[in-house]
């Protein structure tokens, strides 16, 4: 047992999975190379072997060296030590995993620009590894070359191969290299004793620099003459590369000047690619605005830059300053530019929570810049994600208050719509885009919005397809803004396959004829195309009825085929399939003005949502602090959208009765007055069948309707007085149409003017009571009071017959009387006081000139809103 302890495999508790060897590396070092993974984990790395039954006791006493001098030296540009194991037979030592610089030369870019960042990123690396070792650590490494440097999986060169390594103020004589092959990179005075008197500390080495320049740009080096070379390395380095292999050395630089030098304008440091590597090794030190600064002007340069830098190097960064620091939303743009670098794994893993987390963030820059990005990452996202964390915040947008916000969330709806499943597309976003499309006071806005209607058409549901794109696009047809109105007639035409025949017959081709005589030439041309190719649609129906089927094969199927009879003729709509957003900024300075029940009506409950019925809108933006809510007046409420609202057109109609652009605006501004009733009641498409009418409350609502029960009460009166008189005084005489309603209008004016003195000479009599005010005309009565054969001239007769009241009449005889069916002769006395005549008659021409006016004043209200709807709740005259 004891002796199975001390037989078994050392190796095995070695926790990496050794591979295969890398080629030609060991004929350049005492050690081998190879790939390796590390148990478990499988992550990659590479482990040096030496074979201590093979090799000598100098190369053991090198191998360990290079081990010692691994384990304590830890600079970014040092091969990074991860493990070692020593057995009686074999070292193993676990680093990074790299590839030698050697080999590495036939996988570099052959662009010209690219790799000279790449190579001046790398000689950079290796100096400045030389700087600590000769200046920091007072060491020298006497054995630098391309096979000495090592390339890991983010493109960075460490320096490697420490075998040679010795004090600075020891012997400076080059020590002796194993195998042979590395005597070429030794330097001159190793065999020129007098040359050693100059050696400097780092002489040797930089010598040994000056090598791994030539050979980055000329390969590896096979003889020492040919470093005489230098056609191929660029000119800002040639002088320095001359200082480094020159024969004195005490003519060589110190590793810090040469950082130094090569690190000033127009050096060879000095490129875009340094530049960033040196900022990210440095962010944590910088402050917010230079990290905004920086991170602004990254997506520019990374063209230029290796994949692997970009992938391995500065992804991780970039995703590390945003989680962990206060990077700000400059950092996505670099950053979704570098993630398609990565394959799917990698991205669901790294970018994909990244993403989910930026857009819960409140920050308006951030989800700008999102929403503006998002085709870079939306390949990438699973349908889960997008419907479960994404969509809901996008949502967000459609309710925020800046204008730029909504506009690119509807932009947005173009990636996410075949993501979305049938709630979230079918339901929200129509509701969101109904709303919009509607009520949003920025033009562009609504044009984007159909624009992006037709655009997710596809996508939609054949049903909910069928019963919105009609609707939608003819009420785009009637904005006010005439970008609108073209994105309408664009998205019909090229949603032109998803609409039965009967449909383009009864309800396309009429709205897109009014578009003919637009009042812009911008609109009425694409109108006239488009009519003219649905006109084409169904003439060739009608020649072919077989045609039928083909032409509507679309309608009802979830998944339209492309080449289909239908697309393959309608060539008049396929431009308008790539028609762009409309850029909103020039209109975003002319407010919209908000819809009025003087202009086109709608039903109650989309003028102004109710409370209860707001706040399921609203409740789930509450959490958001930067967005604000709406108002009560602008904000949707989720009853304002339900499934009935898509029929019959019910998207609602723009206010085309305010703006100058409007078809429409020369009959509304008239002053005030609706000069073109029939017009409006054409463009309502049925909203004023019902009569309905704002719920908000009229100021002056109660004032005329007390008005018109005052009125009410002078008619009754009248009818009193013209039905006693009209059979004995007057002869009835059948009347023509015209002469009828010419008679009504005289008798009212007449009426008017006789019966206000009667009214206020009798004011000081008491009103009728409550059960013989029931005995008096209702509203709906009134009309037959004016159609009445009763003549004006009967009227004044009986009028001129009564006498004022007498003071000594009491309440019952006065409200007898006021509720007679006739006055009677003698049944008022007349004043006797002196003067009271004439002050009775400019008391009554007074009264009378103002009663005139005030009647003007109410009848003009009237005649405003003779043709829209009734408020709720008043009386119909």
């Amino acid at each position: 047992m004891m002796w199975s302890f001390f037989s078994r495999d050392s190796t095995k508790d070695f926790p990496y999975d050794i591979g295969e060897p890398v080629s030609g590396f060991d004929n350049y070092s005492i050690w081998t190379l190879h790939k390796a993974k590390r148990k478990g984990t499988l992550e990659e790395v590479s482990v040096f072997v030496y074979d201590i039954r093979s090799g000598s006791d100098t190369k053991c006493e090198l191998a360990k060296a290079a081990l010692k001098r691994l384990k304590t030296l830890r600079h970014p540009s040092i091969l990074q030590y991860l493990d070692s194991l020593e057995t009686d037979k074999m070292l193993y030592v676990a680093t990074e995993a790299v590839d030698p610089l050697g080999t590495y030369f036939t996988k570099l870019a052959t662009d010209n620009v690219q790799k000279g960042l790449y190579l001046a990123w790398g000689i950079f690396q290796i100096t400045r590894a030389l700087s600590f070792l000769n200046n920091d650590g007072n060491l020298r490494h006497n054995n630098v070359s391309a096979w000495s440097v090592f390339v890991n999986a983010s493109g960075e060169w460490k320096l490697g191969s420490l075998e040679y390594v010795s004090a600075a103020d020891g012997n400076p004589m080059p020590p002796v290299k194993i195998p042979v092959t590395l005597e070429v990179y030794d330097s001159p005075e190793k065999n020129d004793q007098s040359k050693l008197k100059a050696a400097t500390k780092c002489s040797v080495d930089m010598w040994g620099l000056g090598c791994l320049v030539w050979e980055a740009f000329n390969g590896v080096l096979k003889q020492r003459s040919n470093l005489k070379d230098i056609d191929h390395i660029p000119k800002s380095l040639q002088s320095l590369y001359c200082e480094l292999v020159g024969a004195s050395p005490s003519n060589r630089p110190n590793p810090a000047d040469i950082i130094t030098r090569c690190r000033k304008p127009g050096g060879f440091f000095k490129n875009d690619l340094v530049d960033t590597l040196l900022f990210l090794e440095e962010i944590q030190i910088k402050d917010k605005a230079e990290k905004n600064r920086f991170f602004s002007g990254l997506t520019t340069h990374l063209d230029n830059f290796p994949d692997n830098v970009c992938k391995h190097k500065i992804l991780p960064q970039l995703i590390n300053s945003y989680e962990y620091g206060d990077a700000g939303s400059a950092v996505l743009a670099p950053m979704f530019k570098l993630g398609k670098l990565l394959d799917e794994v990698e991205y669901q893993k790294r970018i994909v929570p990244c993403v989910v987390k930026l857009f819960a963030s409140t920050d308006r820059v951030t989800r700008s810049r999102l929403l503006q990005q998002l085709d870079l990452f939306i390949a990438h996202l699973q349908p889960q994600v997008v419907n479960d964390q994404i969509f809901p915040q996008v949502a967000h947008g459609f309710l925020d208050t800046n204008a730029t916000i909504r506009e690119q969330t509807v932009k947005s709806i173009i990636h996410l719509a075949p993501k979305l499943n049938y709630n979230n597309l079918n339901v929200e976003v129509l509701r969101h885009f109904a709303r919009l499309q509607a009520r949003d006071d920025q033009g562009g806005i609504r044009t984007n919005t159909t624009v992006c209607l037709g655009k997710i058409a596809p996508h939609l549901h054949p049903q909910v397809r069928q019963r919105v794109l009609v609707s939608a696009f003819i009420r785009a047809m009637r904005d006010p803004f005439p970008p609108a109105r073209v994105a309408g007639v664009l998205a019909l035409a090229a949603t032109q396959q998803y609409f039965l025949l009967s449909e383009v017959a009864n309800r396309v081709l009429p709205s897109l004829c009014s578009l003919s005589v637009d009042p812009e030439k911008t609109v009425r041309d694409p109108a006239f195309k488009t009519i003219r190719g649905f006109l084409g649609k169904l003439e060739k129906v009608s020649e072919d009825p077989s045609l039928r089927e083909t032409m509507e094969a679309d309608v009802h199927t979830a998944t339209p085929s492309i080449g289909n009879a239908a697309a393959t003729w309608a060539g008049w709509a396929v431009t308008a399939v790539t028609a762009k957003f409309y850029r909103s900024q020039s209109d975003s300075s002319r407010p919209r003005p908000p819809l009025t029940g003087r202009n086109l009506s709608k039903p109650a409950s989309l003028e102004q949502p109710s409370s209860s019925s707001l706040s399921t809108t609203t409740s789930s933006v509450t959490s958001m602090t930067s967005l604000e809510h709406e108002s009560n007046e602008t904000s949707a409420s989720a009853s304002d959208y339900g499934n009935n609202d898509w029929d019959n057109e019910n998207w609602g109609e723009m206010d085309t009765s305010q703006d100058p652009s409007s078809p429409l605006a020369a009959s509304s501004n008239n002053g005030g007055a609706l000069v073109a009733p029939n017009a409006l009641i054409e463009v309502r498409d049925g909203w004023d069948n019902e009569e309905w009418g704002s719920l908000e409350e009229d100021p002056c609502e109660e004032e005329e309707q007390a008005e018109q029960e005052h009125q009410q009460q002078q008619l009754l009166a009248r009818q009193s007085i013209s039905s006693t008189t009209s059979s004995s005084q007057q002869q009835h005489r059948p009347l023509l149409p015209h002469q009828h309603t010419h008679q009504q209008q005289l008798q009212q004016h007449e009426l008017n003017e006789l019966i206000e003195p009667l009214a206020k000479l009798n004011s000081h009599v008491t009103s009728p009571s409550k059960s013989q005010q029931q005995n008096m005309l209702r509203p709906k009565e009134l009309p037959n009071l004016s159609s009445s054969n009763t003549s004006p001239t009967s009227a004044t007769a009986n009028c001129n017959n009564i006498s004022p009241p007498s003071s000594h009449l009491n309440n019952s005889t006065s409200n007898a009387n006021w509720n007679s069916d006739s006055w009677a002769d003698g049944e008022f006395e007349t004043l006797d006081e002196p003067g009271m005549g004439n002050k009775m008659d400019e008391a009554r021409r007074k009264r009378e000139e103002k009663k005139l006016q005030r009647q003007r004043e109410l009848e003009a209200r009237r005649a405003q809103r003779a043709t829209g709807p009734l408020k709720l709740g008043a009386k119909k005259l």
